[in-house]
């Protein structure tokens, strides 16, 4: 049918040989402008049958991928947003956690430290006490001692002076308690003075 208009066409133009007027020389002849039309129409349905459906395609198939690839791009942004504010928070809560532990360790070490003394100082009154203990019983234990020897040095001294035995232990004890009495009474008014 193209052939057949073609063909009419060509014919057509050979028999016209004269000369175009004025406005025939910017406007084609009419059956250029219905077979134009119709290969310009055929040609727009291919394109719009065949091509612009393939164009179309590969144009959403674009755009899917863009709007995937910002989609993924926003939820990885938002990911690594929840993300870091994640470690922000953690963070914070270790160091307010670090700083609980220096001051509950700063607690315990000042609780510990002052235990420690406290026993020090119950530990240094105890020893002071049994010192005190221990003095006064060697004290005790001298004294006794002391007056045992010095009962019997006087004893025997005043047997010699005296000529006789003083053998009697009940007067050897009155003798003996009544001079470390003198003695202790000398020695306090003696020490009173020096004071």
């Amino acid at each position: 049918m193209i052939a057949a208009a073609l063909s009419a066409a060509v014919l057509t133009a050979a028999e016209t040989t004269g000369e175009p007027d004025g406005t025939a020389l910017l406007l084609p002849a009419l059956y250029d402008v219905f077979w134009s039309t119709v290969i310009l129409v055929a040609i727009a349905f291919a394109f719009y049958k065949f091509v612009l459906p393939k164009f179309q395609a590969v144009l959403d198939e674009r755009t899917a991928l863009i709007q995937g690839g910002i989609a993924k791009a926003e939820s990885a942004q938002a990911e690594a947003a929840i993300a870091l504010a994640a470690y922000h928070q953690q963070l914070q809560e270790a160091r307010t956690e670090a700083a609980r532990i220096r001051e509950d360790a700063r607690a315990e070490g000042g609780q510990i430290l002052t235990e420690h003394r406290t026993k020090a100082n119950e530990e240094a009154a105890r020893l002071v006490e049994t010192a005190h203990k221990q003095i006064e019983a060697e004290r005790q234990q001298a004294s006794v001692s002391l007056r045992a020897d010095v009962g019997a040095l006087a004893t025997q001294l005043a047997s010699k002076i005296v000529g006789e035995s003083l053998e009697d232990s009940a007067r050897q004890s009155r003798v003996v308690d009544r001079f470390l009495d003198e003695l202790e009474a000398s020695t306090t008014t003696n020490a009173s003075k020096g004071n």
